[in-house]
């Protein structure tokens, strides 16, 4: 049963880095349309930039909230390579039950937002502005059930992944 489900987690996630992956060649051939257009042709077109914001605003959150593993967040890695096992996993449960609060307390007033954004649209896609905010609402429910993960693995002592400041990488 567990090996399943780390099987169909293992096949989404790879299907969310391959949505990310389109999103940055749609960004990247929509700028080098934008480009073409204003300097070569003398034609500067608005819908480009419009598609560019959406999908960087799109990368950014869809990414962090399904992509990223926590061994690639930012943080204060001399510190915490620095603490030992019982002290890493109290300030994972510190900053988790920092973000699940904040979040948590947020999030009815960003689905409020979102919702009130109906009424607008984007200036030359006419896409309306709820729809393209509505993934920072599910980004900031993925950072919740991310974080109380992590503090509840954090509270049954499982030690977070430790970190060698002297090892580079990319997080692979």
């Amino acid at each position: 049963m567990i090996e399943n489900l780390a099987a169909i987690g293992s096949w989404l996630r790879a299907r969310a880095e391959n949505l990310l992956a389109a999103m940055l060649a749609v960004m990247f051939i929509v700028f080098i349309i934008q480009i073409v257009f204003r300097y070569l042709l003398n034609l500067p077109i608005g819908w480009t930039h419009e598609i560019s914001v959406m999908m960087w605003l799109y990368l950014v959150l869809f990414g962090t909230a399904f992509v990223v593993r926590d061994s690639e967040e930012i943080r204060f890695d001399l510190f915490y390579a620095a603490a030992s096992p019982r002290v890493r996993r109290g300030m994972v449960v510190l900053t988790a039950t920092t973000v699940v609060v904040l979040f948590t307390i947020s999030l009815p007033a960003v689905i409020d937002y979102i919702a009130f954004m109906k009424v607008q649209r984007t200036a030359y896609l006419k896409i309306r502005f709820d729809w393209l905010y509505a993934i920072y609402g599910v980004f900031a429910v993925a950072v919740i059930v991310r974080q109380l993960w992590l503090g509840i693995n954090a509270l049954r002592g499982v030690d977070p992944v430790s970190v060698d400041p002297l090892k580079s990488t990319s997080g692979v």
